[in-house]
């Protein structure tokens, strides 16, 4: 049986042990899917995950307002959710952008050159990175500078 296979069998399960569970206590979380896609926001497919020792990584981002991040890529699938403010997110190729604002989830880019920029907000963000180890989750553009 395959991994993507495996994998299917195992979240149809969780599913079902979360809606028994909370059939049988009303109280019980309640599950809501804020994205799931296989494509990005601007309708790339998403390929492949690069070969290696799986790793997550979640980061909680602030950014202030007016600010506008440099160009940069993501070499495996992430997905943020705003908490707090409104993003716009912007592909460098196509010049299209789409804005998220608190509580929207965003299903980034992948190996394509983009960024995001802030209004009269402060934008807060939790991102979860599905990468292999060893693998960076974000990758300036050429000339790029993330100031660290």
């Amino acid at each position: 049986m395959s991994i993507s296979s495996r994998a299917a069998i195992a979240m149809f399960l969780g599913s079902l042990c979360l809606s028994a569970a909370a059939a049988d206590h009303p109280s019980a979380a309640k599950v809501e899917v804020l994205v799931s896609s296989d494509a990005a926001w601007n309708g790339k497919p998403y390929e492949s995950y690069p070969a290696g020792r799986p790793q997550l990584t979640v980061v909680r981002i602030s950014i202030p307002p007016h600010t506008t991040l440099p160009w940069h890529t993501h070499p495996t699938p992430n997905a943020g959710y705003i908490l707090s403010g409104h993003l716009t997110v912007e592909d460098r190729a196509t010049g299209l952008k789409r804005t998220v604002k608190a509580g929207e989830a965003l299903n980034e880019e992948v190996g394509a050159e983009h960024r995001g920029s802030t209004d009269d907000e402060p934008c807060v963000l939790v991102v979860t990175y599905s990468g292999t180890s060893g693998v960076p989750i974000s990758i300036p553009a050429a000339g790029g500078d993330w100031g660290a």
